[in-house]
Order: structure tokens, then C-alpha cells, then sequence
């Protein structure tokens, strides 16, 4: 079973939509137990770090994505829905993530224009190379997805750095560590790319 969390941001239907185009049924849930239960655990989301992040709380979505990590189910985050997997950001000083991976969200450095908007080359990394999920969609080589975001994942380790993009810098877009993975670009909104990304999300057994 596939759940998709439900905590009052935007972008979830469309990613469910997503998942059928590629022939996997999944459930919007607000449900804490249903997560607990799911064999794949799907966060999306479009929204502000601190208010999801307390919605998460005060629903009890959070701790129970907390469990579905800890005991080994699927968890993906796309978007906001990865930056929650860290322990903080910078769009909400002193509001706590849910701390599953390591590392911190920060806002982009640039004098490009933020947010950074449209399609954009995904270069996996040696550790993406090597992941059991990604072979399928990399194919040992880049993709592109469309991104819309100001804020990436900062601070990890290089072994939980799946794949990159470049907006001025080099910035990880695709991380993961174990049986918990995290597109900070939309596949649901990357056409072909995307579709294949989450079936391999839905098809993957960590």
C-alpha cells in the first residue's frame, strides 16, 4: 500500500495522479495509523517549513512518519516534504523537523533570481550511481526535472547526496540515507522523468 500524507499543504492530488500514471494506486491519508501500516510512505508538499512542520506535530503525521523511517518502510519526500526529513531550515528559525536525516535546509546564496524556477539537469552522484532505486531512472547518466524552491538541503554527508543541480552552485537535489529518499525538485510536475522516478519509488523494496 501506498500513502500519500495529507497535512493541509498544496501539490498532493497531483502527485497521486502521478503515481496512476505510472499504475500504482496510492491513498491521500490524514490517518497516523495508515502511515504506520503503508509499505510506501509518500510526503509531498508546497508550503511554509514552520507551519507544516507544526501541523505534522499537532496531527500526529509526524511521528508516525517518524515510525514508518525507523522501521524500515519507504519513505520519500518530494519538495517541502524533504526539507521536513531534516532537523531544521532557515525559513523557520527554532521550528524543528522531523530530524530523520542529517543535515539542515538553508536558503539559496545567489544573486540569481529566487525562487529558482523550471527544468533543470540532475547529475547522480557516485553514492546515486550505486542506489538500488535510481538505476532504472538515471540510467548511469543525467536527467532533468523541474524544480521550484528557495530553499535545498545543506550540511549532509556525501554518501547521503544522491544527485545534484546547479543553480549558480552546486546544490544537492536528490538525498537519501537507508530506506528513506528525498527529491527536493517535483517529479509529479517532470513529465516522463518524474513518472518514472515514482514508479520506481512505489517499486522499491529497501
Amino acid at each position: 500500500m501506498i500513502v500519500v500524507v495529507d497535512y493541509g499543504v498544496n501539490n498532493l492530488k497531483s502527485v497521486v495522479r502521478a503515481l496512476a500514471a505510472g499504475g500504482h494506486a496510492a491513498t491521500l491519508t490524514t490517518d497516523p495509523d495508515e502511515v504506520r501500516l503503508a509499505d510506501h510512505v509518500l510526503v509531498p508538499g508546497v508550503g511554509h517549513f514552520g507551519q507544516a512542520s507544526r501541523t505534522l506535530e499537532s496531527t500526529g503525521l509526524g511521528a508516525a512518519v517518524r515510525d514508518a523511517a525507523a522501521h524500515g518502510q519507504a519513505v520519500m519526500g518530494i519538495c517541502l516534504g524533504l526539507q521536513l526529513f531534516f532537523g531544521a531550515s532557515a525559513e523557520a528559525p527554532g521550528v524543528p523537523g522531523l530530524g530523520i536525516l542529517p543535515g539542515e535546509v538553508r536558503r539559496f546564496d545567489t544573486a540569481l533570481p529566487v525562487p529558482h524556477v523550471g527544468w533543470a539537469r540532475v547529475d547522480p552522484t557516485p553514492a546515486g550511481r550505486g542506489h538500488a532505486m535510481l538505476e532504472a531512472v538515471f540510467h548511469d547518466a543525467p536527467q532533468f526535472f523541474y524544480h521550484v524552491h528557495s530553499y535545498h538541503p545543506w550540511g549532509l554527508p556525501d554518501e547521503d547526496i544522491l544527485a545534484t543541480g546547479t543553480y549558480e552552485r552546486v546544490f544537492p537535489t536528490l538525498v537519501g540515507r537507508g530506506n528513506v529518499i528525498g527529491a527536493q525538485f517535483h517529479p509529479e510536475k517532470s513529465q516522463r522523468a518524474g513518472i518514472e522516478l515514482l514508479d520506481a519509488f512505489a517499486r522499491w523494496r529497501p
